[in-house]
């Protein structure tokens, strides 16, 4: 039988110190108060209801910025200073403007990601399909990530050397398992082809026929937390950010997949080039790097 046993996170060697969170459970659980307040007073007020002015382009028409996402950011990053007053904070939109956070993220010793609003397109035009991330670092690695559903009120989070789990209200913790994997015609997940190079579109857009089925959410938050509950087996990020995939690699690991850059190597919160792999298995994953090892020709 398969051993379906979560890894831990794959760069344990080498590091300054050992991999922890350092969390006690009573801090897990401020860390989801503290997000579920920010949603609360921030980004469901909002919800439907922003104006023209309230929503603002980044690098394009299909990257929008809200003031839910500016304003749920700074509620988070005052609460986990609080908590955590030597940590590294990272959030998306703080970083738009101080893009040098994101290269220390892989030295701190203690450090923080947040993805205020995950699906901002999707929040921008209406859809109930959006999420918030955060993730606690160490030295780059994630050891402990968060991804919250404000519609819903629920998350599911993981830290190293623990198992994924479903939150939901005063409800025990329910363990998260992904998929069984398997061959490319029974796979099913997500890829998002547009934010591919262009020139890589193409002949990527070939091999979806290949699989059972290739979408894309538009929701980071969504595509991890679909896989981690074993609704898919794999998810590919392109252009990745700390605040968008280091929650998701470590609850996918935890949950008892296999997760690396499509490279091989691991995955550190600091990456910004590559292409992140998340698959159901060891097995499932090779197969998928396999089909896809061309988006590492230059």
């Amino acid at each position: 039988m398969q051993d379906r046993t979560p890894s831990t996170p794959a760069a344990a060697s080498g590091l300054p110190a050992p991999l922890s969170s350092r969390m006690t459970r009573a801090q897990k659980v401020q860390v989801l108060n503290l997000v579920r307040r920010a949603a609360r007073a921030e980004i469901l007020p909002r919800f439907r209801s922003l104006s023209a002015a309230d929503i603002a382009q980044k690098t394009g028409p299909q990257d929008l910025v809200t003031e839910a996402d500016r304003a749920a950011e700074r509620m988070i990053t005052r609460g986990l200073q609080a908590l955590w007053p030597d940590a590294l904070i990272v959030g998306e939109e703080e970083a738009s403007s101080r893009p040098e956070l994101v290269s220390r993220i892989g030295d701190a010793e203690t450090g923080f990601t947040i993805d205020p609003v995950d699906g901002t397109w999707n929040f921008a035009n209406g859809l109930p399909l959006f999420g918030v991330m955060v993730a606690m670092t160490r030295y780059g690695v994630p050891v402990f990530g968060l991804i919250y559903d404000p519609v819903i009120d629920d998350c599911i989070w993981a830290e190293a050397g623990g198992a994924a789990e479903f939150v939901k209200g005063q409800r025990r913790p329910k363990p998260l398992s992904v998929s069984a994997g398997g061959q490319i015609a029974d796979l099913s997940g997500f890829a998002g082809l547009y934010l591919l190079p262009q020139d890589k579109q193409e002949r990527f857009a070939a091999t979806l026929p290949r699989l059972s089925r290739a979408v894309s959410m538009r929701c980071a938050a969504h595509e991890f937390r679909t896989m981690a509950q074993g609704g898919v087996d794999f998810v590919l990020a392109a252009k990745v950010t700390p605040w968008d995939h280091t929650p998701g690699a470590l609850i996918i690991e935890r949950a008892g997949g296999h997760v690396a850059m499509l490279d091989g190597t691991d995955y550190r919160a600091g990456r910004t080039d590559g292409y992140l792999l998340a698959a159901a298995d060891r097995p499932t994953w090779n197969r998928l790097r396999d089909l896809w090892s061309f988006l590492l020709e230059s």
